[in-house]
């Protein structure tokens, strides 16, 4: 499973990047507001910095402008990955940019439905939003098995990013249907190491050395 970091924060990413906990980077309108920074700026230091694919998002509504701001970011960095939403006028737009042999994140998904349409325009990801999802009250990661059997019997090669990670369980459950990626903020993805019986088993063997009266150096 691929780990994209969901943020424009460039310390955090650099901080994971470090570890090799980072595959790419996906952002989007929100994330770049939270950062306080101009977008081709900040994507362009997350390039620099990340090997993998970055999703920069555009943020017109209508194909021929979505197609417009999007070459625009494609010029920032050869590892840029588009984002569109999955509306009518994105799937234009993800074809387009498909057919120009650019990499394009189709987001927004919330139904298989949307899926099988985003993998027919030539989407390279397509990120359902477990979240979002859960928080209606419906199955988040139910649609990811979903997506996983549909692309899995049509042999599409459409990545599934599962996006809007809230947990743990999240990951781990993505990872059990097969997911292609997941993108989580960077507290998701270091509160991964963090077990309980990890904490205690520690406590307990720097109190026993303790008793020692040893030191290592």
């Amino acid at each position: 499973m691929k780990f994209f970091v969901d943020t424009a924060d460039t310390a955090a990413i650099r901080e994971l990047n470090d570890l090799g906990m980072v595959d790419g980077v996906t952002t989007n309108p929100s994330l770049i507001l939270k950062s306080g920074r101009d977008i081709l700026e900040v994507t362009r230091e997350i390039c620099d910095m990340v090997s993998g694919p970055v999703s920069a998002e555009v943020v017109a509504t209508e194909a021929k402008a979505m197609i417009a701001e999007g070459l625009k970011l494609a010029k920032i960095a050869p590892n840029i990955a588009i984002k569109v939403p999955l509306t009518w006028d994105g799937l234009t737009a993800c074809k387009a940019f498909a057919s120009e042999g650019h990499k394009v994140n189709v987001t927004l998904c919330f139904s298989a439905a949307q899926a099988i349409l985003a993998a027919k325009a030539g989407a390279s990801f397509i990120s359902p939003f477990i979240g979002r999802l859960d928080d209606i009250h419906m199955d988040g990661v139910e649609l990811i098995h979903d997506i996983r059997t549909i692309y899995d019997n049509y042999s599409f090669q459409t990545e599934i990013l599962a996006a809007s990670i809230r947990s743990v369980n999240h990951v781990i459950d993505c990872a059990k249907i097969g997911a292609d990626v997941i993108t989580a903020p960077p507290a998701v993805i270091k509160s991964m190491a963090n077990h309980v019986l990890t904490d205690k088993g520690l406590d307990q063997f720097l109190k026993d050395w303790a008793q020692t009266g040893q030191k290592i150096l």
